[in-house]
């Protein structure tokens, strides 16, 4: 690879950073909102309805762009071109929040958030495919490794980074001032517009784009695996928006604690670091290793990924004793990794019943093996993705991109399950403990599809645990 193709995929990492980082940050910004805004549950979920609606939309409208004009948009500007003006509209965005924090319209920040999002959808349809451009197409798969691993960096620093921002500087009252929030979303503007300025000095990689002619029009729809797999899509990321995004409330009972906002951090982090860790773990298997040296690094990296977790805690300043007693979770993933083989479909049935198992633990408990349980719904949800995203477009053909594109659309979960579990929290006879049954059947289906699609791949002559690989 050329150097300017190096700096290229170092720039284009950092942009799976920031999706990490921002989407992660919404865990300490949705309770901020709550407090400073006086909100239901309900209606602090909406920032999560509006952020994931935004990718949900935005990928909507280059579908129906292109069956307008009968060509992609993409395949006429390119990918860098996609992403420097994904970024331009994030760029926009963040610093439309500014402005709406000062005028204290909720409304005003649910439609800036809507805003990066819809520049995250564009780059996000762009990054993928442009990070496999960058060289040759056998050592594509590790560029996207890589660049998963970035952006499980940004989930787990992405919320305390933000919390030291928001209210570092204070006296832990779990207060944040309107100067924090000023600055926060200036740093980040200023960041998108740095790495856009810098993808538009390097040139212009113009990687063209199959097109899809009329006749093949929602093909893609008559495969039960997609059409089962986009419900699992919508599920799977709702479900680890969700279980993070009210975790703030759960944390304020005085079971749980009592946490105010500002003390909420290490815990979010966590909870992202969780997927870091079992993300990592799952990468071992990318590089081609002798089996002995998998098996031991299978045990190795997870404990290297928690004790960063831990390390960037402790160096904020975060009491991170009460942490250690999360190396069994990570044992017990480590021992389903093992059990799972690397075979996608039980690997995805497998890590499903691990994460329905934690959540009836914290359902049925309280204090702090109810918030570890929850906490590893993380190490659940670590693999599911790439799992999910190989099964539902396994024996599509000529089907494959526009199937790619459906399931993409279904990252809109993460816009209605937060709230649906947010609306079940408001209710008194419900609440935010037991509200949490709504993880559990949404790791319910996932096992369930997991063993559905062996089935149906089954029936088709596919091998459900030799299939394509893809990246989140």
């Amino acid at each position: 690879m050329s150097k300017s193709k190096q700096s290229q995929l170092y720039t284009l990492i950092t942009v799976f950073f920031f999706w990490g980082f921002i989407a992660a940050s919404n865990g300490i910004f949705i309770p901020f909102c709550k407090k400073h805004f006086s909100l239901t549950q309900f209606q602090s979920q909406l920032v999560d309805l509006t952020f994931y609606g935004g990718y949900f939309i935005g990928s909507l409208l280059l579908f129906i762009y292109s069956r307008i004009n009968g060509n992609d948009l993409l395949n006429r500007i390119g990918y860098k071109k996609g992403i420097i003006l994904g970024l331009f509209i994030s760029t926009i965005g963040a610093l439309a929040i500014i402005p709406s924090v000062n005028a204290g319209s909720f409304g005003f920040i649910l439609t800036s958030f809507f805003i990066v999002a819809l520049g995250f959808s564009l780059q996000q349809t762009s990054a993928q495919p442009y990070a496999v451009s960058l060289g040759t197409p056998e050592t594509g798969a590790h560029r996207l490794n890589l660049a998963g691993g970035i952006n499980s960096l940004g989930t787990t620093l992405g919320p305390i980074i933000v919390s030291y921002l928001l209210f570092g500087q204070l006296s832990g009252d779990g207060s944040a001032s309107i100067t924090s929030i000023n600055q926060l979303y200036l740093i980040v503007a200023a960041m998108f517009t740095v790495m856009m300025i810098f993808f538009y000095i390097t040139g212009t990689e113009h990687t063209p784009i199959e097109g899809e002619s009329k006749e093949q029009e929602f093909g893609a729809l008559k495969f039960p695996q997609l059409t089962l797999g986009m419900l699992a899509i919508f599920v799977y990321v709702g479900v680890e928006v969700s279980i993070q995004s009210n975790m703030g409330a759960l944390l304020k009972l005085p079971e749980f604690g009592g946490y105010n906002e500002s003390q909420l951090a290490p815990f979010i982090s966590l909870y992202w670091g969780s997927l870091m860790i079992g993300r990592w773990t799952g990468a071992v298997s990318a590089f081609g290793l002798q089996k002995f040296t998998k098996q031991v690094l299978s045990v190795v990296v997870p404990f290297l990924a928690f004790g960063l977790i831990l390390l960037v805690n402790k160096l904020n300043g975060n009491d991170i004793s009460n942490m250690y007693i999360y190396a069994l979770p990570i044992l017990a993933m480590i021992i389903i990794n093992w059990l799972s083989s690397e075979k996608q479909a039980l690997s995805l049935i497998l890590f499903s019943l691990l994460g329905l198992m934690a959540m009836l633990i914290g359902i049925f408990t309280t204090g702090q093996t109810a918030m570890y349980a929850f906490i590893s719904g993380g190490l659940a949800c670590s693999v599911l993705w790439p799992c999910i995203f190989s099964l539902a477009i396994s024996g599509l053909g000529k089907f494959t991109g526009q199937g790619s594109a459906f399931l993409i659309m279904m990252i809109f979960g993460g816009a209605i399950i937060p709230p649906l579990q947010g609306y079940l929290a408001d209710l008194p006879s419900i609440g935010i403990h037991q509200s949490y049954w709504i993880a559990v059947l949404c790791f319910g289906y996932l096992a369930f599809y997991g063993k559905k699609v062996q089935q149906i791949l089954q029936k088709q002559g596919i091998d459900s645990n030799n299939t394509q690989e893809s990246n989140h």
